[in-house]
């Protein structure tokens, strides 16, 4: 399976747009981000694509685990996290708002 790779350095805006549209095209996203930096950036991906695709009846979350994986020789432990899709239910209250 591929999966996004995000570093500290990932735009969160570029990283939530590719994740919107892999949502939309109904393809698996994965993603694995290894440091705490780089985790902070794909959550922040994660909370603006939901923001992207709720306008359009999709909410979205995430579900983590580790992985090790090996980075120039050395074994790391990273961060995967998988997008999982579920339909939007508007309360009644907020269907009249």
């Amino acid at each position: 399976m591929d999966y996004l790779k995000v570093s500290t350095k990932s735009s969160p805006s570029a990283i939530a747009g590719a994740i919107a549209a892999m949502i939309k095209d109904t393809q698996p996203v994965c993603i694995q981000a290894v440091g705490a930096g780089a985790v902070n950036q794909a959550i922040k991906a994660v909370a603006i694509a939901r923001g992207f695709l709720i306008p359009c009846g999709i909410d979205i979350s995430c579900a983590p685990t580790f992985a090790s994986v090996d980075i120039n020789g050395d074994a790391r432990t990273a961060i995967r996290l998988s997008v999982c899709t579920h339909p939007l239910y508007l309360s009644s209250t907020a269907q009249n708002e």
